[in-house]
């Protein structure tokens, strides 16, 4: 009798024969510069914590008194009885810091662009992406029945190219959505959003950023690639994020107008159906926005140990790529190749994990590493030797 489940196994062994799977390790303490994982003290190269604030006491003490006031859980969805006071005060507080009208925050970055994509765009509309967009966009314009586009990666030339062949489709496109990632979570580019929104703007599109890895990191006190542009929100109409990189917590958010916001809580179901944040969750991402905006220190410091940890990597040899932030992706080709600098990395005490494909191109094979503010330059001297030693050791530099 065939086992209609057979391919499951088949699937999974022939990514283990290529190298290609994930092989998952255990966070056994805080996220901090030195953790433990799977029972070894190493220095954490990898997380998405840019700011080291997942363990910050101010983050840790609303949380505490949250649960102590409000209890572990809202009870409810947002639609119906779990929309709290912290809820509200977290969008409100969230829209200043972004210098936004409004702001409306979601489970998760994965279930904003999943759930409010395929509402501004259908039938009879046109969605036009960056080719190197993040897998959760991709997704958000898969779920849509818009037309799609893609246009090549940070090209600002192809996207007029795009949109002006778009102007000659027949019948008119009701709505044009134009969307990108702000920081590209691979190669650690930035997007041109100045350029973007305005050829955007020339063809009449809306404008869509993903800024998951740009808030906390980019521009004026961590505002993010809006702020960094010096955008108005007639060039940006949806900014979109989360809490669970620099902020240090979990959850996801989208700020511009009250009209957007109106909107999206009224459209998107992975809003309407999805049980809201935790007290303690949402007291912490109020807790971060005190932090980045009364510390500045913590942004100055994770730009600071990025500079050196950049030019010592370029010095060494290593291929970092096109980089212009804190993630900082060790090229090495192979998916074999960084499967193994990971590992011998990790026997130095230092843990970075391997991207391969089809996360990026089956060439292009890296370890992506992601700077800390909380990190000490002495870390950063360690995680450079250890680089430099399993480097040669594998004839990578």
């Amino acid at each position: 009798m065939r086992n209609p489940t057979a391919f499951l196994g088949e699937e999974y062994r022939q990514l283990v024969d290529q190298d290609l799977d994930w092989r998952i390790r255990v966070l056994e303490s805080p996220s901090m510069p030195w953790s433990e994982i799977d029972g070894k003290r190493v220095l954490m190269f990898c997380s998405n914590n840019y700011l080291g604030l997942s363990n910050h006491p101010r983050l840790k003490e609303a949380a505490h008194r949250a649960i102590d006031e409000r209890g572990v859980g809202s009870g409810s969805v947002r639609p119906i009885a779990g929309t709290m006071d912290l809820h509200v005060e977290l969008e409100r507080r969230l829209a200043r810091f972004k210098h936004a009208d409004a702001s409306l925050v979601y489970q998760t970055g994965f279930a904003a662009n999943a759930g409010l994509i395929p509402q501004l765009a259908g039938e009879g509309d046109l969605i036009v992406s960056d080719e190197l967009n993040h897998g959760s966009i991709i997704d958000g314009v898969r779920l849509s029945r818009a037309e799609r586009a893609v246009y090549r990666h940070a090209d600002v030339e192809d996207l007029r190219s795009v949109l002006s062949k778009a102007e000659e489709h027949a019948p008119s496109y009701r709505r044009i959505l134009v969307i990108t990632d702000g920081v590209f979570s691979m190669d650690g580019d930035i997007a041109p959003l100045d350029r973007i929104s305005q050829v955007a703007a020339d063809h009449g599109a809306m404008v869509y950023v993903d800024d998951a890895h740009g808030e906390g990191v980019l521009g004026p006190g961590g505002r993010g690639i809006v702020s960094h542009f010096g955008l108005g929100r007639d060039k940006v109409h949806v900014e979109m994020g989360t809490f669970s990189k620099a902020f240090g917590v979990v959850g996801g958010h989208i700020s511009g107008s009250k009209d957007l916001a109106l909107f999206a809580l009224n459209k998107s179901r992975t809003w309407l159906l999805s049980g809201s944040h935790p007290p303690p969750v949402a007291a912490a991402c109020l807790a971060a926005i005190d932090v980045l905006e009364s510390e500045p220190e913590h942004v100055e410091r994770l730009w600071a140990h990025t500079r050196r940890f950049k030019k010592e990597m370029r010095d060494l040899g290593f291929d970092i790529g096109r980089s212009e932030t804190p993630i900082t992706p060790v090229i090495v080709g192979e998916s074999s190749r960084a499967q193994k600098l990971s590992s011998r990395l990790f026997e130095l005490g230092v843990f970075a994990l391997p991207i391969v494909f089809p996360m990026v191109a089956r060439d292009k094979a890296r370890i992506r590493t992601i700077m800390n503010a909380a990190l000490t330059p002495e870390d950063v001297t360690t995680a450079v030797a250890a680089f430099a030693k399993a480097g040669r050791e594998l004839s990578l530099i």
